[in-house]
């Protein structure tokens, strides 16, 4: 079983690139469950993709145009949205924010 240490301290969470205008930084996990931060600038598209992973994210800050299957929605803080498996989705952020991702099971190809 892969399994990340049990306390993850912000500071010491290295910021990785995952696309123009996108840094993600991986917390807690194991082969089951997975959260992810991912921060992005104004403009930076989260392109259209699927994934066998259950999804559940929290929008922290910040304004997207979130699309999931044939669906679109304006989002901000305090909202949030479930992708089922093999469901086509991404975004575009409007206003500068962060999004805090859950993936069940953990996302083997971060």
């Amino acid at each position: 079983m892969i399994k990340s240490s049990l306390f993850q301290i912000e500071q010491d969470i290295a910021w990785e690139k995952a696309g123009e205008g996108i840094q993600r930084q991986i917390y807690g996990y194991d082969d089951q469950i997975m959260l992810v931060k991912a921060k992005f600038e104004a403009g930076a598209v989260g392109v259209l993709h699927q994934h066998y992973h259950s999804q559940v994210t929290y929008v922290e800050s910040g304004v997207f145009e979130m699309s999931i299957g044939d669906e679109k929605k304006i989002l901000k803080k305090g909202d949030g949205y479930y992708i089922p498996p093999h469901v086509v989705h991404g975004c575009l952020c409007v206003e500068a924010g962060l999004l805090i991702d859950v993936f069940s099971p953990h996302r083997e190809d971060f």
